[in-house]
Order: structure tokens, then sequence, then C-alpha cells
């Protein structure tokens, strides 16, 4: 019944894809700012559009994690600074989700690492988080970056690491942490980040997406 109910799941998700490329900002509870960065997706969204010829809808649609609805968008991004809760439906759903052909950025904007972790252990209980090598096409295409994940924020001055949850050698969930990409994407005068630093968040956005359109 899993395995069918996963091949039902996949084709109603390709179908999704085939007919619109729209994606979504996460909603969750626990009280965390979900709603932080507003204007980062939306930039991201305009740069990829014009930079790598991706045909996303400019305006990001918001969905929570336990909901159906989820399985409309390929893409979702989650940030925040504080407290994650995911509920067991959320969790089932989200799982769901990412099996069946989604895909969930986690972009740690300061002070989510301790709580996101545990929530992700929910989801994938048998899976580890294992630090994404500078290697993979993630990090490639269409903008090379050399030694991986690049730093956009000091935050603790800790290096920026990208972690991700791999079923079956596919990506599924990509977790950044130390780097802030999503405050590199806001409008320039949110952060007054340096033009080479918001270009360098941009451009490892549109290397997100496009890894998720192109596998």
């Amino acid at each position: 019944m899993k395995v069918t109910k996963y091949l039902v799941l996949f084709f109603i998700f390709s179908i999704t894809i085939t007919s619109a490329q729209e994606i979504a900002l996460l909603k969750y509870s626990g009280g965390g700012d979900w709603y932080a960065n507003p204007t980062s997706l939306p930039n991201l969204i305009k740069y990829a559009n014009q930079n790598i010829k991706t045909k996303i809808k400019l305006k990001p649609a918001t969905v929570e994690p336990g909901n159906p609805d989820i399985f409309s968008y390929p893409f979702i991004h989650m940030t925040g600074h504080g407290n994650v809760v995911f509920s067991s439906g959320d969790v089932n759903n989200l799982r769901n989700y990412l099996l069946s052909g989604g895909f969930l950025h986690i972009d740690d904007n300061y002070g989510m690492d301790e709580y996101i972790r545990k929530e992700i252990k929910k989801i994938f209980p048998n899976n580890d988080l294992v630090e994404i090598p500078a290697t993979h096409p993630i990090f490639q295409k269409p903008y090379t970056f050399a030694n991986g994940l690049p730093k956009i924020h000091l935050h603790d001055n800790k290096r920026p690491q990208a972690f991700g949850v791999f079923e079956n050698n596919r990506l599924v969930l990509l977790y950044t942490y130390e780097c802030d990409l999503g405050d590199g994407w806001e409008d320039p005068d949110v952060h007054n980040d340096p033009k080479e630093v918001r270009e360098k968040a941009l451009k490892m956005g549109a290397n997100i997406l496009y890894y998720i359109f192109n596998n």
C-alpha cells in the first residue's frame, strides 16, 4: 500500500510541475518567525527568471506543512530565527511530499539550528543529516562554488555548511547553516550588503532552483 500511495503522489506531483512552476514559503508552528525575510523569495525568483531562464510565478505561495497543497510546489523554502514544531500530521505530510519528488530548503536565519535538527529527525528518523561536499552538482551549475556554500553573514563567524538528507541518492532536503542565504536575497537596503555578497547569495539560490528543476 505504501508503494502505491507514493506512486500516486508522485504522479500527481509530476503533473503539477509540468503545468506550472510555483514555489512556496513554509508557514510552520512553534513561535518562530517563518515570515522573516519577506523580500527574499521574490528577489530570488526574479533573479532566476532573468538569469537562468526559469519560469516561476513572481509571487511565492505560503503553505503549511500539514496541508495537502504542499504537493503543488516542487520547491518549498523555510526560514526563521526561533522555535519550530512539526505535529505528527505535519511530519507525515512532509515525509510523503519529499519521498514523492518534493524538495525542502531550510535556511537558518540565525537561531533556528537547535530546534530544526530535532524536527528534521522526526521526518527522517533513519536518515542522518550529512554535510554536502563542494563537488555536489548543486554547487556546480549554473554557477561554480568551488568551496561549496558561500558565507553571506558572519553570525558566530563559523564556516558555512550545507547539510542534506538523501533518499535513494536523491537530495530531498537541504539545510544551510551559518550562511543566511535569505538575508542575501533581500532588498539591498535591508542589510546593506555589498553588491558582490548579494550576488553570491542570489547565484547560490539560482543553483538550488536549477538543481530542483533539472534533477
